[in-house]
């Protein structure tokens, strides 16, 4: 997933574009891109939104109104993983290349596999399905937790916690 197309930008076919590549204004370098549906979308023009590095304002082919901007609202942008190459630097990775590891502890014992690699807004995390079955837990994709990785191995070494897959305490709705 390269980015996601928010909200549209006034009355004249402009779209907000979360960018997810390093450089935020690549996301348009990849050419045609596809969306989460299956529709093929092309971005036209880029240019920086006022805010956040990250966000864009896109104008796409074949969208020239309102209402077609407000029809990508929330939609999802990706590319085939080969367009990608590979990661430049040793400590980069793609996203895709993660899912599908397996997850284990420092001592080689495994915990489970990565699942996914989302990122809510305060960094990535390894959403990690463990190996004796049972919900996910979610680890921040972090040195501290996730001292090693080695993709060819097909493996991620975790410092996880003791409680990393036990269920969510309850929550009082008195306390605050």
């Amino acid at each position: 997933m390269l980015g996601e197309f928010g909200r549209a930008h006034g009355l004249n076919g402009e779209v907000r574009l979360k960018s997810y590549t390093a450089d935020p204004v690549a996301v348009g370098s990849y050419g045609p891109l596809t969306g989460a549906d299956g529709r093929v979308v092309e971005i036209a023009s880029l240019r920086p939104a006022a805010g956040a590095p990250d966000m864009l304002i896109a104008r796409v082919a074949g969208v020239s109104g309102r209402t077609g901007a407000e029809s990508l609202n929330r939609l999802a942008l990706y590319v085939a993983r080969e367009r990608l190459g590979s990661a430049e630097d040793e400590d980069e990775f793609f996203a895709a290349d993660l899912v599908g590891l397996t997850v284990v502890d420092r001592a080689g014992a495994p915990i489970g596999t990565v699942r996914a690699v989302p990122n809510y807004g305060g960094g990535d995390l390894l959403e990690i399905a463990p190996a004796t079955g049972g919900s996910p837990a979610l680890l921040p994709f972090t040195k501290a937790f996730v001292p090693e990785i080695d993709v060819a191995a097909r493996r991620i070494t975790v410092e996880p916690p003791g409680d990393l897959f036990a269920p969510a305490a309850p929550r009082d709705p008195d306390e605050g």
